[in-house]
């Protein structure tokens, strides 16, 4: 058995991406993403993507989506039951893209020890500023697709993060409780280019819908493009 092949626990966004390209450039060899959409399939439980658009997304980096339905109550049994389906595939253990919160990594030893997995965390403990300037100098491409209102007005939805991005967060942070990457909720992204990617997603339509106290960049229209793509 290939002790080396893993699942990806995947939100779209930058901390779970650059967590896999971390955790591939360590030799894990990322099989599946795995990401939790809501009872009807259409939206994905943390960014609120379309699952069009997450697929999109895997087609872009040529990495096999698996999508699993779930309520809000049954969301650990079910991210239970789809680890140990991944099990018997032959996966040894799980990447993820979690950051600082103890209470968060937790759950993610609980929920891998029950399923015989292996949890692997790249970005444990590493320094908030380090994670997001290393992922955008390492050549990824991610734009806002979620803000907190109270924290974030609509106008950062479609920001790219990029330098620009990181001095607009230092200053805002300085008044308002806004983490460098958002761990908290403040906000989230949608990767669409980087070293992973076999071809780039590009954002043709969208519009920002406010829903439950956050800002949401809804996208209408996107493509696949080819990396080699004259604009």
């Amino acid at each position: 058995m290939n002790t080396n092949k893993v699942f990806v626990s995947w939100s779209g966004g930058k901390d779970s991406c650059f967590a896999a390209h971390l955790a591939a450039a360590n030799g894990l060899d990322l099989r599946y993403l795995l990401n939790m959409v809501n009872e009807d399939g259409h939206r994905s439980w943390t960014h609120g993507l379309s699952s069009e658009i997450l697929q999109m997304q895997a087609d872009a980096l040529g990495v096999s989506l698996v999508q699993q339905r779930t309520s809000g109550a049954a969301y650990e049994s079910k991210f239970i039951e789809v680890l140990s389906d991944l099990k018997e595939q032959g996966i040894s253990g799980g990447v993820f893209g979690d950051i600082d919160f103890q209470i968060h990594r937790d759950w993610i030893e609980r929920v891998c020890s029950k399923a015989g997995i292996i949890p692997h965390l790249p970005l444990w403990g590493l320094p908030q500023n380090k994670i997001l300037n290393d992922f955008i100098y390492s050549g990824f491409e991610a734009v806002v697709v979620v803000t907190k209102a109270e924290l974030m007005g609509k106008e950062w939805l479609g920001r790219i993060i990029d330098a620009s991005f990181v001095r607009d967060m230092e200053e805002l942070s300085k008044t308002r409780p806004i983490t460098p990457c958002g761990e908290a909720g403040e906000y989230h992204t949608l990767v669409v280019d980087g070293p992973l990617f076999h071809k780039r997603l590009e954002l043709a339509a969208t519009n920002a819908v406010l829903r439950d106290g956050y800002w949401f960049l809804d996208i209408n229209n996107a493509n696949l493009k080819s990396k080699n793509s004259k604009p």
